[in-house]
């Protein structure tokens, strides 16, 4: 193995670099999709009582409803990468109790999965 590796320097260096940041990335990225796939299959995170920490987008994926129909519900703010609001951060946006936004979500969710056909 490390004289096939010595061996790719040699002949390409540039290129030997570019493979193993490749490899890197890729890996990390292979890591990141194995936890949340592992995070997700866990029946307790499906349907979870919906509470202030949570984000609309964490609410939508948890009932398996689109991420529009929380957000929309809410009017909540498409997220920025990397600065999601929780509710209860939204809440003290808008001054309103949290529950209040509980309960409208929770109504979303119960709307529009009324207008879903066939639901299993």
């Amino acid at each position: 193995m490390i004289r096939f590796v010595k061996r790719l320097w040699a002949a390409a260096p540039v290129a030997t670099v570019i493979l193993a940041a490749a490899l890197v990335v890729a890996g990390f990225f292979a890591v990141r999709m194995t936890a949340f796939w592992i995070y997700w299959r866990d029946p307790a995170r499906h349907e979870q009582v919906i509470e202030g920490w949570m984000t609309p987008g964490y609410i939508a994926h948890s009932w398996k409803v689109p991420r529009d129909v929380v957000f929309d519900a809410l009017d909540a703010p498409k997220p920025r990468p990397g600065s999601p609001k929780t509710l209860n951060e939204l809440a003290e946006l808008r001054g309103v109790p949290v529950d209040a936004l509980i309960a409208t979500a929770d109504a979303a969710i119960a709307t529009y999965r009324a207008g879903e056909p066939d639901r299993e």
